[in-house]
């Protein structure tokens, strides 16, 4: 009965062994498959044909009338397009648009004859967009800064067309980090510098904190009204595996009881990490950790001739 007793409980301990090793295995295929959904879904969105791999120019509008177009006589001179698509022009903060009468061009994907008042990328609704090129090219108003510029993108831009794909540090569980939500008082801002000189006060409802190899480490966020939290931030590894410039990741609301889970494994580049007609955010002093982070996306290495 003892030597029976014993066998029962082996058997039994293997078996609680199988089921931890099973459920284990389940939790980490899991992981790789949200992980690499992640992945895919990441690249989707930077190659959709109005992508950010598709810019293909950025524009500063001064004030009066301009020429456009991809011929050398316009005063704004689109690296791709008709050879003239309109006159733009720009009076305090109104900027208008007439189109050339030999143009095929759309505006918010109706057909455009007329002179057309556009709506800058402030507006509730959206910049209005022009269409070109049946379709593969648009052209949206932006501000920044109290400035005012034409970005253009096109999918045939040789960013996207030539694309060298991501890289990533292989996902690790380990970087996937339940934080502590430190609220800050109701309308707080923090001060936003970007790639182009600009600096915007930046809704800031609070910070996370987060625990590494036994040290405390701090992230202020931003709320872009999205319902999730964003964050910039750099760290040890930028310039030496990731994008110099720091990294972008979002994370979801605190929950009831403050805590946030921050998943380093999709952390990714701004951008300006693929073209130079972005107006990127740069990570503010406060997100600059002492902590390399040594998950998410690479830097990327841009093909010859990009």
């Amino acid at each position: 009965m003892l030597a029976a007793a014993v066998a029962l409980a082996a058997g039994c301990k293997r078996g609680d062994d199988g089921k931890a090793a099973a459920a284990q295995a389940a939790a980490a295929s899991a992981f790789a498959q949200s992980e690499q959904a992640w992945r895919d879904q990441r690249r989707e969105r930077l190659l959709a044909p109005d992508g950010w791999a598709s810019l293909v120019g950025l524009h500063w509008i001064d004030p009066g009338s301009h020429y456009l177009g991809s011929d050398a006589d316009n005063g704004i001179r689109l690296a791709m397009g008709p050879e003239h698509m309109g006159m733009l022009d720009l009076e305090g903060r109104r900027v208008r648009f007439v189109p050339d009468k030999a143009a095929t061009l759309t505006l918010d994907g109706q057909p455009l004859t007329a002179t057309a008042s556009l709506r800058t990328d402030m507006a509730e609704q959206g910049p209005s967009v022009i269409g070109f090129d049946g379709g593969k090219g648009q052209a949206t108003v932006i501000e920044r800064g109290g400035r005012y510029a034409l970005r253009v993108k096109h999918a045939d831009a040789p960013s996207r067309v030539r694309f060298a794909g991501l890289d990533y540090w292989p996902a690790d569980a380990g970087w996937k980090i339940q934080g502590t939500f430190v609220p800050h008082a109701a309308g707080q801002t923090i001060e936003i510098a970007s790639i182009i000189g600009t600096t915007d006060q930046v809704p800031n409802p609070g910070a996370i904190e987060f625990t590494r190899d036994g040290k405390t480490y701090r992230i202020e966020a931003q709320d872009e009204g999205e319902g999730e939290l964003f964050l910039v931030f750099a760290d040890r590894t930028n310039g030496h595996g990731s994008y110099g410039a720091g990294r972008f990741l979002y994370a979801p609301m605190p929950d009831a009881n403050g805590k946030v889970m921050l998943d380093f494994n999709q952390s990714y580049n701004p951008p300006c990490a693929f073209t130079a007609f972005a107006t990127c955010p740069l990570p503010p002093p406060q997100n600059r950790l002492d902590l390399a982070i040594t998950a998410g996306e690479k830097a990327y290495a841009k093909p010859p001739h990009s």
